[in-house]
């Protein structure tokens, strides 16, 4: 069985978002659908390194709405990169805020975290060091303990 999780997310205005994430994150845009009638887009696909975001403007009769209409998202989304520290500040070259600054953490990755100009939140990160998951928990409880 081959299994794929891609991220399906809505945003007030996806025209604008795709640009971003074109941008920030050096996607391609792999698709588009309009709606015939106002232009809203219905469906796009960007691919963002090996993996692809779907996303569609907001259509909330359809139950489609964003960040904004929700008053904030439970969603993070992760953004594994070979360079976080120039991904980072290229996202917020591009407009997105800075929620929490680059910075080694327990897990053995580089990361920071951001909200994108249309709600969502992204932590980017690079592999920095090969952990275990009890070595994760170790140093865990160390950071929880001080």
């Amino acid at each position: 069985m081959t299994l794929t999780l891609t991220p399906y997310i809505t945003v007030d205005n996806a025209a604008e978002a795709i640009d971003f994430y074109l941008e920030a994150f050096d996607g391609k845009e792999l698709m588009r659908l309009s709606d015939p009638n106002d232009g809203r887009i219905g469906h796009a696909e960007v691919q963002l390194g090996d993996g692809k975001l779907m996303i569609s403007d907001e259509f909330p009769d359809f139950g489609a709405v964003g960040p904004a209409a929700l008053g904030g998202t439970p969603v993070k989304l992760v953004l594994s990169v070979v360079k976080a520290d120039e991904t980072f500040a290229k996202a917020i070259a591009a407009g997105a805020t800075s929620l929490r600054e680059m910075r080694d953490e327990f897990h053995g990755h580089r990361s920071g975290q951001i909200m994108d100009p249309f709600g969502h939140i992204w932590f980017i990160q690079s592999k920095i060091k090969e952990m275990s998951a009890q070595d994760m928990q170790e140093r865990w409880n160390e950071t929880v303990a001080s």
